[in-house]
Order: structure tokens, then C-alpha cells, then sequence
């Protein structure tokens, strides 16, 4: 079954032209970071980079319609927004543009390939969640230690996207290692009780 999921689906045509032959996953998370703690949010930097990184020709407003889906849809604490924004990026090669019902096969390679980037993600961030609620318990969203661990988890997916891309397009990995989970997780900073 393992075997099975990472060979290319015969059904993986993307529906945008992209350009690059080449791409380096581990930029991509490095850029997806940067583009974080620059100012986008989470969704938004996966969004950007995957576009560039693949030479979508694609408008920029892509990244404007993942800005909603960042902290987990809205402030609201559900799924974490860049894996949302992983999830909109492989839909934005391989999504469907007519109502074909559930199933289309085309819809159920890409549904299968989200549910891939799902699990990895839940299994790699060193927390087992994808909820955003469970993944910044105990935080204050306006410090340090939780924008770092958004900015990793940021990375994380943009990486793993850009792997799945790769595969699924026939583009070369150039990276001789895989996209890395995390060791352990990200803690809240201790309170002092007084």
C-alpha cells in the first residue's frame, strides 16, 4: 500500500502551467519561514512559495485567497493554517474546475494526496495534531515561542508540498534527504505562579 501511494497517479495532470525542472524542497522551506517571519502569515507563505518555487502561471491573488485559512481558519483555532495552505497549493495543480461528482477520480487523487500531507504533518510536528487550538495550547499568540513554532510548522508543510510536487509533476527533487520532521515539540514558556 506504502509502495503503492508514492508512485506517480495516473490521474496527477496539474491544470496550471508551471515552469521549473528543478526544485530544491528544503529552499522551499527555508523560503516559506523567511516569508513568515517577514509578515505573511502561515497559509500565505506556503501559498507564495509553492507558486514561485514551481514558476505557477498563476495570478499573485492565489496567495490573497489563502489569507482567510491562516490560525486555523479565521482565528478560529481549527486546522492549522499552513497545512490549509498546504492543501490549497496541491489543489491550485491538481484541483478540478467541473462537477463530476464523488467519483471523479481526479478529485480522489488529489483528496488522497491532502490526506498524505495530513498525516505526515500530524506525525512530523512532534505533537500528533493538525488543530491549531491543540497545536498552540498554552501560547500567548502574540509571543515569541508560538511564532516560532508556526514559523517550523510553516516550513514544514511548504517542504513536504514541494516533495509531493515534485513526484506527482515529474520535477527533480534536487535534495539528496527528505524533508524532516520535527525532534520535539515546541512548549509553551513556563509561567511563574506568584
Amino acid at each position: 500500500m506504502l509502495e503503492r501511494r508514492h508512485k506517480r497517479r495516473k490521474n496527477m495532470e496539474s491544470i496550471v502551467t508551471y515552469h521549473a525542472t528543478k526544485v530544491s524542497p528544503q529552499e522551499v522551506q527555508r523560503k516559506a519561514e523567511e516569508q513568515y517571519a517577514g509578515g505573511y502569515f502561515c497559509c500565505e507563505a506556503v501559498m507564495s512559495v509553492i507558486r514561485d518555487a514551481f514558476q505557477a502561471d498563476v495570478p499573485e491573488s492565489v496567495i490573497a485567497m489563502s489569507s482567510g485559512m491562516s490560525i486555523g481558519a479565521g482565528r478560529s483555532g481549527c486546522m492549522c493554517g499552513a497545512l490549509n495552505g498546504g492543501i490549497l497549493a496541491l489543489g491550485m495543480f491538481f484541483g478540478r474546475t467541473t462537477p463530476d461528482g464523488p467519483k471523479d477520480p481526479k478529485v480522489n487523487a488529489l483528496m488522497a494526496l491532502s490526506k498524505e500531507l495530513h498525516d505526515w504533518f500530524r506525525d512530523s510536528n512532534a505533537k500528533h495534531a493538525a488543530c491549531c487550538r491543540v497545536l498552540t495550547r498554552g501560547f500567548d499568540m502574540a509571543g515569541g515561542e508560538h511564532k516560532k513554532q508556526c514559523i517550523a510548522f510553516t516550513g514544514l508543510c511548504a517542504g513536504k508540498v514541494a516533495e509531493i510536487l515534485c513526484r506527482e509533476l515529474g520535477v527533480e527533487n534536487v535534495d539528496s534527504e527528505p524533508i524532516k520532521g520535527l525532534e520535539a515539540p515546541y512548549l509553551p514558556p513556563v509561567k511563574e505562579v506568584v
